[in-house]
């Protein structure tokens, strides 16, 4: 996704099950991400009760490297390890060097999650589904 893009989201979708790792999702920032009444769109990383942990490149979860195809490029940082609490999901940009996300401003309350990001709809030479 690149800024300016316009998407659909299902909204209904996690009334019926809770988020799953990989997805993006839409949702209103939480205060700490100090963007007051934006929506912003992330992928799912990690659940709750699961240890997050950036170390050398990786992401790992529960000390598991995650297999992460869709990133630009590893991340330069370190972080954790980091339990995700009850009724939160720990979010990242897939631009993790440039994205303002969990690793920053912490988890995200599953209720902020307003739908999981399906297609980009404009510009028209973008359109298509989102993975």
């Amino acid at each position: 996704l690149v800024e300016r893009d316009r998407i659909l989201a299902c909204k209904f979708i996690y009334r019926l099950r809770p988020p799953r790792r990989g997805e993006v999702v839409v949702f209103r920032a939480p205060p700490q991400a100090h963007s007051p009444g934006r929506n912003l769109i992330k992928r799912v990383i990690g659940l709750p009760g699961e240890e997050v942990w950036v170390h050398d490149g990786r992401v790992y979860i529960n000390g598991r490297p995650l297999d992460e195809p869709y990133i630009l490029e590893p991340p330069y940082y370190e972080f954790g390890p980091y339990r995700v609490p009850r009724g939160c999901v720990f979010v990242m940009g897939d631009n993790r060097n440039d994205s303002l996300d969990s690793h920053i401003w912490g988890p995200l309350p599953i209720r902020n999650i307003l739908g999981k990001a399906m297609v980009i709809w404009w510009p028209p030479q973008r359109a298509g589904f989102i993975h």
